[in-house]
């Protein structure tokens, strides 16, 4: 792919029926050039790798502008895809440039404070910040939001480039909850009804198992249920994903800053 079309490929994935994955899955597979159940992340790179796809992935899922929802401005996406899957020969600067994200106060709050956590250099920090603090506003888990296959991937990565905040989770609370904990206290806020974890009603809010099926693997398992029933003529047309994976987004996100930490 020379002048490769990466975006108009994620509309594809988004409309086409027939495809035999989901195109979180389909975008997944683009990148890396393997499913995500098959990613192998014990050394760090991989890591990087398969955290970057994998929000990528779930920003597709979600429908509307892909930078949007992923967070990034339309040049930090394409120098991101320049950068950690070479192999696409990606060159969207010019075809990306337009899309600018429009800031959101919240978001930029979590981003700036997670960028004040940063342990690892270059640019990677620096869009995993933009990234979780814009995936944090959706009302999954945030192992779910970023399109992860577990909590424990998500610890990892935030011990990996963001040491320092990671290291004062030391209850294991949950990380959405526990990321404007530290928020607020930095603001000089009080988030929290009482001083004493265990007294509070909220507490299987901030530290209730934080297990499940991660977003691509129950959309995989609900296509093949789908493609194991039998068609009746006439009806897959209302089974199509609505809205592209491209177009431009009419949503704003603006939820009460404490309300976001339940998730």
């Amino acid at each position: 792919m020379s002048e490769a079309h990466f975006l108009p490929l994620m509309a594809a994935c988004a409309v086409d029926a027939n495809s035999q994955m989901h195109r979180g899955i389909a975008t997944y597979s683009l990148l890396t050039g393997m499913p995500p159940a098959d990613a192998d992340i014990a050394i760090d790179s991989n890591l990087d790798r398969h955290v970057l796809a994998s929000i990528l992935a779930a920003a597709t899922m979600d429908g509307g502008s892909l930078p949007e929802k992923a967070g990034l401005s339309g040049l930090e996406l394409a120098a991101l895809l320049e950068q950690y899957f070479p192999s696409l020969e990606i060159k969207l600067a010019e075809q990306l440039s337009a899309f600018k994200c429009e800031e959101d106060d919240e978001i930029a709050m979590l981003r700036d404070f997670l960028l004040k956590q940063r342990s690892t250099e270059g640019d990677i920090g620096r869009w995993l910040a933009a990234m979780i603090a814009r995936r944090a506003i959706e009302p999954d888990h945030l192992w779910e939001a970023l399109g992860l296959r577990n909590r424990g991937e998500l610890s990892r990565l935030l011990s990996r480039h963001f040491a320092p905040l990671a290291a004062r989770n030391v209850n294991n609370m949950r990380w959405k909850r526990f990321f404007y904990r530290m928020l607020c206290e930095d603001e000089g806020l009080a988030m929290c009804t009482t001083p004493v974890c265990t007294q509070c009603v909220d507490f299987n809010l901030c530290f209730g198992e934080e297990s499940g099926e991660s977003r691509m693997a129950e959309r995989r398992r609900e296509f093949l249920l789908q493609a194991a029933r039998p068609v009746v003529a006439g009806d897959w047309q209302s089974e199509l994903p609505q809205g592209s994976a491209i177009a431009p987004s009419s949503e704003k996100a603006s939820p009460d800053l404490v309300s976001r930490a339940g998730g």
